[in-house]
């Protein structure tokens, strides 16, 4: 019985290690663009919100993107494919728990966007050590400039929901 009990922790002590949760590098210098998806009409983009994801790849032009990413909702998605198709990045779909950390192991010196909602702002702005509140309110594009594990400085601009 001894034996087995000792197989039993010793597999558990096994899968336990195999499943270590993402976290930011040590030395990553990731630059996150991150705001809230374009205004909405239920889970759909209003005509505003529309206008507002076509504004995206100008209000963004002055960075240099390495790669797009949101989570798996149809709001977020619609939000970036204006941006997709004016780069030519793929929107890359990742769960919302640990982004900050699968965003910058992927791109630990990069430029990267995460379109993003309420609460997984919140969630994200906890995991960077932001300490600004993070975007709640539609057209808020905050750039985060990390610094290690943590933010070292917040910069807020705006994508307009009007014509250029």
């Amino acid at each position: 019985m001894l034996s087995l009990r000792f197989l039993t922790a010793l597999l558990f002590a096994a899968i336990c290690g195999a499943c270590t949760l993402p976290v930011i590098p040590d030395d990553a210098q990731t630059t996150i663009l991150a705001l809230r998806h374009a205004d909405r009409s239920g889970d759909e983009l209003s005509s505003k919100g529309q206008v507002r994801a076509k504004n995206l790849p100008a209000a963004v032009a002055a960075y240099d993107l390495d790669a797009i990413y949101s989570p798996d909702i149809a709001r977020n998605i619609a939000t970036a494919e204006p941006l997709s198709q004016a780069t030519s990045l793929p929107i890359t779909l990742i769960p919302k728990e640990y982004a900050g950390a699968r965003m910058t192991q992927e791109h630990p010196d990069g430029t990267v966007l995460w379109v993003g909602n309420k609460d997984n702002l919140r969630a994200l702005w906890s995991e960077l050590g932001a300490q600004d509140p993070a975007p709640q309110n539609y057209g808020e594009l905050f750039v985060v400039k990390m610094q290690g594990k943590s933010a070292a400085s917040v910069t807020r601009l705006h994508v307009p929901a009007g014509l250029p």
